[in-house]
């Protein structure tokens, strides 16, 4: 069985944080930089860690793993850096959050274009990379933005991003039930 597709609940798990980050956001847009600093950070890491995860599971199973270690390589990075910097000054965190967004959007839409052969919807992984990228730049352009306008930047990003990883969750749950059942299991994971 394919471990992208085995591994369905990681995708539904960031999903899910992702839209507790973008409620949460919506809910308190008055959060501080500290706050900020502290919840990306927090987001980044966990992020990284299951992309990590799923890259040693698929590595065991000798399928592509590259890219899911890149992406979980730039989230933790991204996190050690805003944490290990509290007092971030805001502009700092937008070009961290920024190359953080565009950097996994791309590697995000690389991967649903490699999936297009495997599986239908998986535009809904391009479509959470391409929320990244576009996030990525928007708040490159503004970068002095006060912090309540970048937390509802956040929050929109979190909730967009988060409702097309839980909805591709689904699918890739779907998927596996419909190929084990079959007892097909050959969609290898993108690279």
């Amino acid at each position: 069985m394919n471990v992208l597709a085995r591994d369905w609940w990681s995708f539904l798990l960031r999903g899910v944080i992702a839209v507790l980050v973008g409620i949460v956001t919506f809910l308190a847009p008055g959060f501080t930089l500290g706050a900020l600093v502290i919840l990306f950070g927090a987001y980044a890491l966990v992020d990284g860690v299951l992309s990590i995860v799923a890259a040693w599971r698929a590595s065991r199973s000798h399928e592509h793993w590259g890219m899911l270690l890149l992406e979980g390589v730039a989230g933790i990075l991204a996190a050690v850096v805003t944490m290990a910097w509290p007092a971030i000054t805001a502009v700092a965190l937008v070009f961290v959050v920024a190359a953080w967004a565009i950097v996994t959007g791309v590697l995000e839409v690389v991967a649903a274009v490699r999936l297009r052969k495997y599986i239908t919807g998986e535009w809904l992984l391009a479509l959470g990379g391409i929320a990244s990228i576009l996030f990525g730049f928007l708040i490159t352009i503004a970068p002095a933005a006060g912090a309540l306008v970048i937390a509802l930047w956040i929050g929109v990003y979190a909730f967009v991003f988060g409702i097309a990883l839980i909805a591709l969750g689904f699918r890739l749950r779907k998927w596996t039930r419909e190929h084990h059942n079959a007892g097909s299991s050959s969609m290898p994971l993108p690279a």
